[in-house]
């Protein structure tokens, strides 16, 4: 009827449930904004919970907890000198590297 195999349509995942691990990982992260999740990951090893990292980033990903970028340097706009551009009879440096 569909095309695909019942094993696969029958499949029921095994994964544990993550609850307590997620809102640790959400109570760590409100404290420390600037974490990123590798950090997050050392300070639960600290804490005794062993976890993957390939795990703890698809957690950390589905909480949305992405660390805030920062803004970059701001920059005044249209006060500098305009650029002059070099006439063709205008002599231009050349340094000369003898071997």
């Amino acid at each position: 009827m569909i095309g695909a195999d019942r094993s696969s349509i029958r499949y029921r995942s095994q994964r544990p449930e993550d609850g307590l691990l997620r809102s640790r990982l959400r109570e760590i992260a409100a404290v420390r904004r600037r974490f990123g999740y590798h950090r997050l990951h050392i300070l639960l090893q600290r804490e005794g919970i062993a976890l993957n990292h390939k795990k703890l980033r698809r957690l950390y990903a589905e909480e949305r907890l992405q660390v805030r970028r920062r803004g970059g340097r701001k920059r005044a706009l249209g006060t500098g000198a305009p650029l002059t551009l070099p006439h063709g009879s205008e002599p231009t440096l050349v340094a000369r590297f003898s071997a």
